[in-house]
């Protein structure tokens, strides 16, 4: 067995734990609760999931003497934009008012907008009150 076989051989295992990983996404996109759970299991381990099976094509392809830039630009894109969609995704959600699961036990983002809230309520009655003096 070769250097190359070796390397080879990581590539594909790459490929198959990438592959384990997508699976393991899917199923808990069917079964967690609500959309901000689901959004975790759709970001977090898709995101490593795609970012192993490219990985593992960009070594698989290598060791063949076909090196791909569209690969490493894909696993870029990929590792940028996946957390930063699945983040807004669930903010939105939240400002949007869909409900919690039964299950949640603690919600950190509604004290910090209710406080915002709070803050941009007091600056626009003092803007309104500088108005009609």
């Amino acid at each position: 067995m070769s250097v190359s076989d070796i390397v080879e051989f990581l590539g594909v295992l790459l490929i198959l734990i990438g592959s384990i990983m997508a699976v393991i996404s899917a199923i808990g996109i069917i079964r967690f609760p609500d959309v901000y759970t689901r959004s975790h299991a759709g970001t977090k381990s898709s995101t490593l999931a795609v970012l192993l099976t490219l990985l593992g094509a960009l070594i698989f392809f290598w060791v063949r003497d076909s090196f791909s830039v569209r690969l490493i630009l894909g696993i870029v894109f990929v590792f940028l934009t996946a957390p930063v969609s699945g983040h807004l995704i669930s903010r939105a959600a939240y400002r949007a008012r869909v409900k919690m699961s039964d299950l949640t036990v603690e919600d950190e983002l509604g004290d910090a907008i209710r406080a915002y809230e709070e803050d941009n309520d007091d600056s626009d009655k003092e803007a309104k009150g500088d108005k009609g003096e």
